[in-house]
């Protein structure tokens, strides 16, 4: 079964992966940056209605033959196009599964799917976009856990610390076979979402498959009202502090800076920081997270646009901590704006890196707001490392490669500090295992 500064921000994601959005707003993707741009609206049959902000027409133009803007051979295949569409209307065998709106929907994410960008560039039905400003925005009614799709395979990224799903026995890296008895193999991940999310109070039960396990398992799970904050930690037997940052979401940076700021007044002395699973998010937070451990000036990533100029983001003052040993981990689902900031904190010698490869999604996005409610996402520049290496469809690699054991999830801090000093160095989560000995040898 297994294969292989506006508000900005960077889903996949997961991603990708949701604040609540007044007018047009900076969004990067998995993974991601939003910028004001023209509102699209569509027309009727052959037709595209651009308009601006406050709604006044900029182009109305006809896709026909006579008056198609594009090239002659760009042109006929718009007549193709067309003339499929009557053909299936006017032969296809069973009527009542012709739904114009998922025909639309369809061909609007085949060609984006087209561009090679899967996961940032894509089109969102109208229940996928106030999803997804929801989650940014830390509050929705669901089960509790980062999901994604993957070669057509639906999985779970990772659960919430103390959310259904994770009460539930969900783990990071299992894959969702079935929603409610239904087949979800080749679903988008907006389609996955809205099988899964529902009304708190109702049950949705997933067919999984665990890591390193054969045999797939019902696994219901109560829907509740979800509170997500960006940032967990606590202080483990010697005296470092494992931070673990989920998304970059409304609040995130000021949440690290208290983390940051309480795990210090409690003698941390070092720290790990924990992007593994961590789908990305609002690209400022990312921006204002990265000052909390860099000094005021240093540049945290380079926009680059479509014609090649550069365009550096730099972090402002006040960091929590600028000086603390730092070791960041990160694996395949560390994406968007988590590897970028991998990719800052490695490139500025701030920290040791230790993992695998990140996933590998950097497009910033600008989002086009559609009729009812729905959303296209467009890749319109790229970002790279301070460095300027490109992060898109390669990630980030790590300073020391190192993965977990099959079937092996990460510990969350509150696992971790249940542990003592000497059951967590025995821990099968040998990347954290690794980032202490690393900071233990820093610190001699």
């Amino acid at each position: 079964m297994r294969s292989s500064l506006s508000k900005v921000l960077s889903l996949q994601l997961p991603i990708w992966l949701v604040m609540p959005m007044l007018g047009l707003v900076f969004v990067l993707g998995a993974g991601a940056g939003i910028f004001g741009a023209p509102l699209l609206t569509a027309g009727g049959r052959g037709s595209v209605a651009v308009k601006d902000n406050q709604g006044g027409t900029i182009l109305d133009r006809l896709w026909s033959s006579s008056s198609c803007p594009e090239v002659p051979d760009v042109c006929a295949r718009f007549e193709n196009f067309w003339k499929t569409w009557d053909l299936v209307n006017e032969h296809f065998v069973d009527p009542k599964a012709i739904d114009p709106q998922q025909m639309t929907d369809g061909a609007i994410e085949g060609m984006l799917d087209s561009l090679g960008d899967q996961g940032h560039t894509r089109y969102l039905p109208p229940e996928a976009a106030q999803a997804e400003r929801e989650s940014l925005d830390g509050k929705f009614e669901g089960i509790g856990a980062y999901i994604d799709v993957r070669n057509d395979q639906p999985l779970i990224v990772q659960p919430i610390e103390g959310s259904p799903a994770e009460r539930a026995g969900l783990r990071p890296g299992d894959l969702i076979l079935k929603v409610n008895g239904e087949d979800v193999h080749g679903v988008t991940v907006e389609q996955l979402r809205s099988k899964v999310r529902g009304p708190k109070g109702t049950s949705v039960t997933l067919t999984i498959e665990h890591e390193g396990e054969d045999l797939p398992i019902d696994v219901n799970v109560m829907r509740e009202e979800i509170n997500v904050p960006s940032v967990s930690w606590r202080l483990l037997a010697d005296k470092t502090a494992l931070v673990h940052l989920n998304q970059f979401a409304a609040r995130s940076s000021d949440e690290m800076k208290k983390a940051i700021t309480d795990a210090q007044a409690q003698g941390a002395t070092a720290m790990v920081l924990d992007l593994r699973n961590n789908p990305g998010g609002l690209v400022n937070e990312l921006v204002g997270v990265a000052s909390q451990f860099l000094p005021e000036g240093t540049t945290v990533l380079l926009e680059q646009e479509r014609a090649g100029d550069r365009k550096p983001y730099k972090t402002s003052a006040g960091g929590a901590t600028t000086t603390i040993p730092l070791v960041v981990l990160v694996n395949n689902n560390t994406a968007s704006s988590a590897e970028i900031l991998a990719g800052a904190l490695k490139d500025a010698g701030r920290a040791r890196v230790i993992g695998v490869p990140t996933f590998g999604t950097a497009t910033v996005l600008r989002t086009y707001d559609l009729d009812g409610g729905a959303q296209v996402r467009i890749g319109t520049t790229q970002w790279l490392t301070p460095k300027g290496e490109v992060v898109r469809g390669k990630g980030i690699q790590p300073t020391e490669l190192l993965a977990l054991p099959p079937g092996v999830a990460p510990l969350s801090p509150a696992e971790a500090a249940r542990l003592d000093a000497q059951a967590l160095l025995q821990s099968k989560d040998v990347q954290l295992v690794r980032a202490l000995a690393a900071l233990k040898e820093a610190t001699r």
